[in-house]
């Protein structure tokens, strides 16, 4: 316990999104909460969501993708919560277009926005663990850290690394009574493609990215989601698949590496190509309008992202979830 009367949770990549429904988790189920992201307005429009859960909360804008800031942060909500019970990194970036259509650069840069926001602010909260002498941390991985993706290649090398990391991390951290769940969510509903990074024939890669991300039998509902990354989390579980077909596809994986590859690529044969404009990626949001008839096929994303990704006032998120 911290010195609170409640104890207390970190979650990294709390400003919309997976991050925020995390925390609101946390907070409903007893813990003071310290929030983190690079947007302070975010984080401070996040607040009276947050303190509705009975939580005190405190937030921590910072890039962590630079380690003095990330370290900076972690120490900073480690002084306003008074210790660390439990950490969830849910912070990164998802980019999505052919490798043709990206520099080397762009791969490398996409894969450290990925991994490093996880691992600099989570080495150091370990640090604050083992002082303690407990702990509970969950990091969200993918099933792009398990199965190969075409048209994701910076994704699901960043997300193999946090994988990697995660599991690593597990294996040193137990001798010190601290536990750390990988989380393998698929497809979530959290309003997200409009937050990608999207190269090649941008509008394209959109559409179809956008889409699969609206199919339940694919994706699922964000709240679900958020619901089961704490529960697991809190449990000390290993490792966590949010969909049955997360969990398959990476047991397939695991046992017919070639099969999966040779079907990966054949559905690469079929997506989009590099287009004509080869420059930097950029976020879904800036792309045209849509049609109508993508528009209606996508319901479920636009409708997750009017809920979790606002640009503007807040709705109440406490209502019923989508899916």
């Amino acid at each position: 316990m911290t010195s609170t009367s409640r104890p207390g949770a970190l979650v990294l990549g709390a400003s919309r999104g997976l991050g925020l429904l995390v925390a609101t988790e946390l907070g409903r189920a007893g813990y003071d909460l310290a929030v983190a992201a690079r947007s302070a307005d975010d984080l401070e429009a996040a607040r009276p969501e947050l303190e509705a859960t009975g939580a005190r909360v405190s937030v921590h804008p910072s890039d962590l993708a630079e380690r003095d800031h990330a370290e900076a942060c972690v120490d900073a909500a480690e002084a306003a919560l008074g210790g660390l019970d439990v950490v969830v990194a849910c912070a990164g970036v998802i980019s999505v277009g052919p490798v043709e259509a990206l520099t080397s650069a762009d791969v490398v840069g996409l894969h450290d926005a990925v991994f490093r926001p996880v691992a600099y602010p989570v080495l150091r909260a370990a640090e604050a663990m083992r002082r303690r002498g407990s702990g509970r941390i969950g990091i969200v991985s993918s099933v792009g850290g398990a199965v190969p993706v075409p048209h994701l290649l910076p994704y699901t090398a960043g997300k193999f690394a946090v994988r990697g990391f995660s599991e690593a991390l597990r294996t040193e951290l137990a001798p010190h009574g601290i536990t750390v769940t990988t989380v393998m969510p698929g497809l979530l509903r959290t309003g997200s493609p409009r937050q990608a990074l999207v190269a090649g024939d941008r509008e394209a890669e959109y559409r179809w990215f956008a889409a699969l991300d609206s199919l339940p039998v694919l994706s699922t509902s964000a709240p679900h989601a958020a619901r089961s990354i704490v529960a697991a989390t809190l449990a000390g579980r290993a490792e966590r698949f949010l969909t049955p077909a997360a969990m398959v596809g990476a047991r397939l994986h695991g046992v017919a590496p070639g099969l999966t590859t040779r079907l990966a690529g054949l559905l690469a044969r079929v997506l989009p190509g590099d287009g004509d404009d080869v420059s930097v990626p950029r976020p879904g949001w800036t792309l045209p309008e849509q049609p109508p008839w993508f528009r209606a096929l996508t319901t479920l994303t636009r409708r997750a992202e009017a809920r979790y990704q606002p640009t503007g006032p807040r709705p109440d998120r406490r209502a019923p979830s989508v899916g």
